[in-house]
């Protein structure tokens, strides 16, 4: 049986967004969805014997906000199967451990409360860089997170520390029906200096042609195992992250792969992650990858 789709839910704008996304994410993969609250209230509420029969106002608000993204979730496709969960622990903790029995994350860009021009919540970059599993994390623009585009992206760094940001843009891409645009970047290095044009124009291609050579390698698999998927590759000269982020405009989602050091415990996210997260104009996947 597949795990659920589990989304973040805080009663925010951004959540409520998350929410609706999910909904469609999980209706196109099958899945059902599991949406968690995370509240606190119960730690340092006295637990003194009492006769009244009031509800701590904490309690109220929490179930509150499940019941009503649960609601909301069941309003926008009555076929998705729906629970939800109020969970004593505080944000990052509880998604973070939800996370072992997901399919997926999802999560909004900001929370509530979180500091006006953030471009990024600390709650979803913490768990975008530490999950074990894949996080979705919920921005861009409108037409962008309805699916309007028909484009999936994905950034293929080396084959072996990509191969599963590769194999789940892949599964996205062929659950949504659109096509799917690989992107490797790469870049001539520093100490090379040539001054003859044409000297020059040869050593560009050289590079460029390495990087179509270990592109098609990062992708022979996938595109075995997913003949339907309409498949672009693009060299690209240049950082990473800028040729994503300037393509992320005209995206449903870009996907990026992020390493997982055992023993690690800090925010393991590369530089291309990092970027996504804080700039892309549509939804980002971070897919982790054991190094």
């Amino acid at each position: 049986m597949e795990l659920p789709l589990v989304v973040g839910v805080d009663g925010s704008d951004s959540s409520l967004q998350a929410v609706d996304w999910a909904v469609d994410e999980a209706a196109r993969l099958g899945l059902s969805l599991r949406l968690v609250h995370a509240s606190l209230w119960e730690r340092y509420e006295a637990r003194r014997p009492s006769f009244s029969t009031d509800r701590p106002a904490e309690e109220v608000l929490a179930e509150h906000i499940a019941a009503s993204c649960a609601e909301r979730a069941q309003l926008r496709n009555p076929q998705v199967k729906v629970s939800s969960d109020v969970l004593p622990d505080d944000a990052v903790s509880t998604l973070l451990h939800a996370a072992h029995e997901s399919f997926a994350l999802v999560v909004g860009s900001r929370g509530r409360g979180e500091v006006a021009g953030l471009l990024l919540g600390s709650v979803s970059l913490a768990v975008a860089a530490r999950a074990v599993c894949p996080v979705f994390v919920v921005r861009g623009g409108e037409r962008n997170q309805q699916g309007t585009f028909g484009k999936v992206m994905v950034g293929v760094g080396d084959s072996t520390e990509g191969s599963a940001a590769v194999r789940f843009a892949f599964r996205e891409a062929e659950a949504r029906g659109s096509a799917l645009h690989a992107v490797r970047a790469w870049r001539r290095p520093a100490h090379e200096h040539v001054d003859h044009p044409l000297v020059a124009d040869d050593a560009a291609g050289a590079h460029e042609e390495r990087a179509s050579a270990l592109l098609t390698d990062a992708l022979r698999d996938a595109v075995r195992d997913h003949p339907q998927v309409d498949v672009h590759r693009q060299a690209v000269e240049g950082p990473a992250h800028k040729a994503l982020l300037d393509a992320s405009a005209e995206a449903d989602l870009v996907v990026v792969g992020a390493l997982r050091r055992h023993g690690h415990f800090g925010l393991q996210l590369g530089r291309v992650a990092h970027a996504l997260l804080h700039h892309a104009e549509c939804p980002v996947a971070v897919v982790p990858q054991r190094a």
